[in-house]
């Protein structure tokens, strides 16, 4: 039997049960690079794909609290106003875009994302204010969203921290960048609509994450998200209200391997327009990140400030990540 998808019920962190809740974080982190946090209406799943035994598991006797602290009122208008968005501003030049993809060779459309994205960026300054065909009500909404999702993420960052016996709030001002004090934090609201050629088009190629720790409030209609674990491609299960948490390279780095980013990509359906809005919590951009001095031994991962990190990998995104740990070692070792 294949083992459940990791499922965080946190309002179990305050109890007697948080040594077992610790444990799921702990699989998630180190097995899986994914794990998902939920609200008490998230039992109920609108997809097959979700592991019946996830349930059983992870989301017994769930009290009536909000288990992530984002209301499920809340989480619905964001749900709404960005469908409703994508519907009103980005749904046509999406159609325009997927005509041309279309008629174009199958040499073309590899490196090509059946997707419709734009950008937030919430720190360590915000650009919210400029970007094209927001409403007002929307930009509030998203700015709430965002002050909630990093709130989340920080506490998200001091469980880690427990898990790995790092001090309390190491994570977070590891991720501190020297000039500005902040992290750097956005946002990637997305849509995927439906792909009539699923067959030539991934909704967004394979990839590991640059950054740190992830928070993606995705549809819970339509599926699309996949990781891969032990060779295979494993569904992450699309559930009401929930927060799918992964893991970036970062975290790879400073807890020196002990926890991986993994690969994960989504896939083009013929049905359904899957949203995903994607919180990216990363280090500022000068910030040094190196293996924490509790976690080090030899074979270290190497020492680089993220800024280099993220030139490297703007442009090997979609390749495989040791490359750029190893070219990150190679300059270590010429600048020392």
């Amino acid at each position: 039997m294949a083992p459940a998808f990791p499922v965080i019920n946190m309002e179990k962190l305050e109890g007697e049960e948080r040594a077992a809740a610790m444990d799921t974080i702990k699989d998630g982190c180190e097995n899986w690079g994914f794990f998902e946090v939920i609200h008490q209406d998230s039992l109920v799943p609108h997809s097959d794909l979700f592991m019946t035994s996830a349930i059983n598991l992870h989301c017994a006797h769930i009290s009536q609290i909000l288990n992530h602290g984002i209301s499920e009122e809340f989480m619905d208008k964001v749900e709404k106003m960005t469908k409703d968005h994508y519907k009103k501003c980005m749904e046509q030049r999406f159609r325009e875009f997927a005509g041309k993809a279309l008629e174009g060779s199958q040499s073309d459309v590899q490196n090509m994302d059946w997707e419709s994205t734009f950008f937030l960026r919430h720190l360590p300054s915000s650009n919210i204010s400029d970007i094209p065909d927001l409403d007002d009500d929307y930009r509030a909404t998203m700015k709430e969203f965002a002050a909630e999702i990093q709130t989340l993420s920080e506490r998200l960052l001091d469980l880690l921290c427990e898990n790995l016996g790092l001090p309390a709030g190491y994570l977070t001002r590891a991720f501190r960048g020297a000039a500005s004090g902040a992290p750097t934090f956005g946002t990637k609201v997305s849509n995927y609509p439906p792909c009539p050629r699923p067959e030539l088009f991934k909704g967004l190629r394979a990839h590991t994450d640059a950054g740190g720790i992830i928070l993606l409030f995705q549809d819970n209609k339509v599926s699309g998200l996949q990781l891969l674990k032990d060779g295979e491609w494993v569904d992450v299960p699309p559930m009401r209200h929930a927060i799918v948490v992964n893991l970036g390279d970062q975290l790879e780095v400073i807890t020196n391997g002990k926890y991986k980013s993994v690969l994960h990509r989504v896939v083009a359906q013929t049905d359904g327009n899957r949203m995903s809005i994607a919180s990216f919590y990363n280090p500022g951009g000068d910030a040094v990140i190196f293996p924490a001095p509790e976690l080090a031994t030899s074979g270290d991962y190497p020492r680089f400030v993220f800024d280099d990190y993220m030139k490297l990998y703007v442009g090997q995104k979609f390749q495989a990540k040791e490359p750029r740990f190893e070219a990150m070692k190679a300059a270590m070792e010429t600048t020392a």
